[in-house]
């Protein structure tokens, strides 16, 4: 009997990621290679079983009848050496290995940082490093294991994700901006003011307000100064630069000292949705497992606001 090489793996479970995935390039996201990796590790499997398992066009893949049967088999023999692993780990009192989380910038710092350092002191055979940055980043090509993001998700079957809770979004001035031009009392009269905008690739991302029919509505504020970094933007806010439009947990404590003043009430309180995102494969590693319990735990109490939003 051929003995069973690290090779001879790799090409079955690119194999069955391919077929599960629905394409090489989604296999590739949750095994966290190049398509091309994929599509050479299969060629390889092909030509030494002597026979094709897929048959490709340029916008489909489909199972030939050997690759339909093949994949059934293999299925089967992947699924008894996840259980075999998880009955290695569910013996271990001690998550072990190390974890990479990408997060944005001013929120990785604020809120993911202390969940990161409150598990290095539990769990010290834990490793974590947290990759902060506001650009989205790819999963294979930047080596991460876990995300989080912020606003709504595409429908994608390469990716899991989970609530960790929604962020009440404020609109804000300081008290000189507002008393140099106004406060703004509808959307109508944001038209006479300047905002302090997100900017990323010389874009401005329009503000989504709630109008006074209840409907968001995607609105566009002239600005004369942008960031892509919403701490700077906060900063601006406080500096009298024009109105800012961020999460409320970023400006709470100016907001209780006066510091920074709420404007248009309810129709800037949208609610922007959070999640951490990883690959999907058939097996998640605890150590996985018990970073996205802690976040899950210590993430949702950040996000509300401690009074009501007024």
């Amino acid at each position: 009997m051929e003995p069973v090489s690290h090779d001879r793996l790799a090409g079955i479970s690119a194999f069955v990621a391919a077929v599960e995935a629905g394409s090489f390039a989604q296999a590739a996201a949750r095994l966290r290679l190049t398509r091309s990796a994929v599509g050479k590790s299969i060629a390889r499997l092909e030509a030494r079983l002597g026979t094709r398992l897929f048959v490709r066009t340029t916008r489909s893949q489909s199972l030939t009848d050997d690759g339909r049967i093949f994949y059934e088999r293999c299925a089967r023999a992947l699924e008894e050496l996840d259980a075999a692993q998880h009955v290695l780990e569910a013996g271990r009192d001690e998550p072990a290995g190390r974890v990479r989380i990408s997060a944005p910038v001013v929120f990785g710092r604020l809120h993911v940082t202390p969940v990161l350092l409150r598990l290095t002191k539990r769990h010290p055979q834990l490793q974590l490093e947290g990759i902060f940055s506001d650009r989205l980043v790819d999963f294979v090509d930047d080596g991460i294991d876990l995300t989080i993001r912020s606003g709504l998700l595409a429908d994608s079957d390469a990716i899991v994700a989970r609530r960790l809770g929604e962020q009440p979004m404020v609109l804000c001035a300081s008290p000189a901006y507002l008393e140099s031009h106004g406060t703004p009392h509808d959307l109508a009269d944001l038209a006479a003011h300047l905002g302090i905008n997100y900017m990323r690739g010389g874009r401005a991302f329009p503000w989504p307000l709630t109008n006074a029919t209840g409907h968001v509505v995607e609105t566009e504020i002239a600005h004369r100064i942008g960031f892509d970094d919403i701490g700077a933007i906060a900063a601006a806010a406080l500096d009298g630069a024009g109105l800012a439009h961020v999460p409320y947990w970023l400006v709470n404590e100016h907001l209780q000292s006066g510091a920074l003043v709420r404007v248009l009430g309810e129709a800037s309180s949208i609610m922007v949705p959070l999640h951490v995102i990883w690959p999907r494969t058939r097996y998640l590693p605890y150590k996985f497992r018990v970073v996205i319990d802690a976040l899950l735990e210590a993430i949702p109490p950040s996000l509300r606001p401690a009074n009501k939003l007024g």
